[in-house]
């Protein structure tokens, strides 16, 4: 038999199970629902009004909803990520007005883990930084390799203004080192201009940005077969058969064509059709090459292209777009694949099609193959950048 006192402590323990535990769980639910609404966002407008609602329950919050929101975003669509974000900024603008308290703590161990959302971690870096400026900028040295591309431009645009300041004050050796390291950890095409221009202006120095970043520079080329009224796009012509460079086929309104080797010497990789076979309308080209790798490896194909394309590895397709003329950036399109040991073949497939605007001339890609941090994997026997001078060859001439 139990003691009274202990009766007494069991029938206390007891209360606050009952009591407290369903306290928690709907604690958890406070965000849980909120976010669930808010995942279910979808395209043209579906679901934007239910996640209004969500948004405001979710902000009528405090801060305690900052992590669970940021790490909600990691499997959230890109439209539901903005809602997420709204929510957390506007939380925290709350908070921070209100000198609350703020979970400064988690956002530096969120931030820090870069298995975490790169977006996430991004903003959570920019709130970090509200709260301890100091502490923030202490950092941004350790993004330079880091996963997130909106972290990694922090550490490499403070390498830049390191080697401006070092070149402003003639200590050119250190700032041709500094800004070095600055390309090869830069991504984004506005500092990778940035740097190649001060070295090769400033410093005078060579720059190779198609190997620094693994463009593929040379290609066997064949074009055109038809694409009138964009009917091409799912048309099997014989390249995506079997690969015979030195056959030829009927091309569009019965011409003959055959493979033509073809190299280019643009900084960022520009495969343009229109230089050997002039400006053509309605109308599908195929670029082939061939990539050596050192190792089985996973791997990226990194696209631009603002044809309609598709594109083979080893003889799969990994990838297509049906769009025209939307606009055309480095890593448009990141491709997860996987290379084989030794030769792996490339064949990808533009289409041009009927419009005439002068936006619409471009018939072109560039590609490149990275590691999954987008730092250049390059083949095994990849020769040197072409000078714009050379006349085109072949891979292995």
């Amino acid at each position: 038999m139990l003691p009274p006192n202990m009766k007494h402590f069991l029938f206390l323990a007891t209360s606050l199970a009952v009591t407290v535990l369903p306290t928690a769980n709907l604690h958890a639910k406070v965000w849980t629902a909120p976010l669930d609404q808010i995942a279910k966002v979808g395209p043209e407008g579906a679901g934007n009004a239910e996640a209004a609602e969500a948004w405001a329950e979710l902000t009528g919050q405090g801060s305690e909803i900052i992590i669970p929101v940021l790490e909600a975003m990691e499997s959230a669509g890109p439209l539901a990520r903005n809602w997420m974000r709204s929510a957390v900024e506007t939380v925290f603008e709350k908070d921070l007005a209100a000198s609350a308290d703020l979970p400064t703590d988690a956002l530096k161990i969120f931030l820090l883990d870069r298995n975490n959302e790169p977006n996430a971690r991004r903003l959570a870096f920019d709130l970090y930084h509200r709260v301890t400026p100091n502490e923030a900028e202490a950092i941004v040295p350790g993004f330079i390799d880091d996963p997130s591309p909106g972290l990694r431009r922090e550490a490499v645009a403070r390498l830049i203004d390191e080697g401006q300041n070092l070149l402003n004050q003639e200590r050119k050796e250190e700032s041709i080192t500094t800004l070095t390291s600055a390309l090869e950890a830069a991504r984004e095409v506005d500092q990778i201009d940035e740097i190649a221009k001060l070295l090769r202006e400033k410093l005078d120095q060579k720059v190779d940005l198609p190997r620094q970043f693994g463009f593929l520079m040379y290609w066997d080329l064949i074009a055109p077969f038809d694409n009138t009224d964009r009917g091409g796009f799912d048309l099997a012509y014989p390249p995506e058969e079997s690969i015979d460079l030195n056959g030829s086929y009927p091309g569009k309104e019965g011409k003959e064509i055959s493979w033509q080797a073809h190299s280019t010497s643009d900084d960022y990789g520009m495969v343009d059709f229109n230089k050997p076979f002039s400006p053509l309308k309605q109308v599908v080209g195929y670029a082939y090459t061939e990539f050596n790798s050192i190792k089985a490896r996973s791997a990226q194909l990194r696209l631009g292209c603002k044809n309609a394309w598709k594109i083979w590895l080893n003889g799969e397709l990994v990838f297509g777009r049906d769009e025209y003329h939307r606009g055309i950036r480095i890593d448009q399109y990141i491709l997860p694949v996987h290379l084989d040991k030794g030769k792996n073949t490339l064949l990808v497939k533009a289409c041009q099609n009927e419009q005439e605007q002068d936006w619409t001339v471009q018939w072109q890609f560039q590609l490149r193959v990275t590691d999954e941090t987008g730092t250049a994997i390059l083949s095994t026997d990849r020769k040197p950048t072409p000078d714009a001078t050379e006349p085109a060859r072949r891979r292995g001439e």
